[in-house]
């Protein structure tokens, strides 16, 4: 008997390994500016708080940094998913890192203002490769307002992103994007999530084309000549009418959604 004990006691402790001594899965490095509306600070710093968490249930690592010039071909090597949470990289150095980054077989996963690009705006379309081909959505046409929840249609039930995810589900409260370019006529985007019908009219406005009241709006969507997932997710609802600043939603109090974010970090970080 004490023989036997002693074997199961081996291997108990063989398997007795920590998390921490594991290695992980796959490593994800987030970027982000954290100074552009409080809207996208509030978000960038909800997923500061709940991206380690998800990272520890799910066996990844999930490093941040608001240094831009990170965007490396030396730094990037450490990682195999990267996320843009609000704005994109300005100088030609980080940006030419990144698209060979991605040429190469790296993995990303944007949110919301990391896609936006207006000319004239402080963040003009001057970056043909990023928002033409890569997202293929081109320039911001326009938002709703105020921020809402929105009924999202899974439009492709096979992708591994969407396994497990309902046909229809209630998103967080967002301010929603419409964009340039039709992304149904693009033949290497695949679209993953859209704004289901029964979300109409979505927004309140005041102003009535913050209204959208009929129409086709991808909001989740993937190039297939890249590992990339773009989310129109990552605009929290803030009081500025009241001029108190209040958050009053996050985008991460949604449990489906949640699900969704870690199905498609495991599909873009699974090799």
């Amino acid at each position: 008997m004490r023989i036997a004990w002693l074997f199961m006691t081996a291997i108990y402790l063989s398997c007795g390994i920590t998390k921490a001594q594991q290695k992980p899965l796959f490593r994800v490095i987030a970027f982000f500016t954290g100074k552009n509306d409080k809207a996208h600070v509030s978000f960038v710093n909800e997923a500061n708080r709940n991206f380690p968490k998800l990272a520890e249930k799910n066996d990844f690592t999930y490093d941040t940094t608001s240094n831009w010039n990170n965007l490396n071909a030396e730094f990037l090597a450490k990682y195999q998913v990267v996320i843009f949470l609000d704005t994109r990289p300005e100088s030609l150095e980080q940006r030419e890192a990144f698209r060979k980054y991605m040429e190469n077989g790296g993995a990303w996963m944007g949110f919301h203002f990391a896609a936006f690009a207006l000319t004239p705006s402080a963040y003009p379309q001057n970056w043909k490769w990023y928002h033409n081909e890569f997202l293929g959505s081109g320039q911001y046409k326009s938002n709703t307002w105020r921020p809402t929840s929105a009924v999202l249609r899974a439009e492709n039930r096979n992708h591994p992103a969407l396994k497990g995810i309902p046909a229809t589900f209630k998103a967080s409260p967002n301010e929603w994007y419409r964009w340039e370019n039709d992304l149904t006529q693009n033949k290497d985007i695949q679209i993953l999530l859209s704004i289901d019908p029964s979300s109409f009219p979505l927004g309140t406005g005041p102003k009535q084309h913050e209204i959208w009241k009929s129409g086709y709006y991808p909001v989740v969507w993937t190039n297939r000549k890249y590992k990339m997932i773009y989310l129109n997710m990552g605009h929290n609802d803030i009081d500025y009418e009241n001029k108190t600043d209040k958050e009053l939603s996050f985008t991460f109090d949604n449990d489906i959604q949640n699900q969704f974010l870690v199905n498609a970090l495991i599909w873009l970080g699974n090799k």
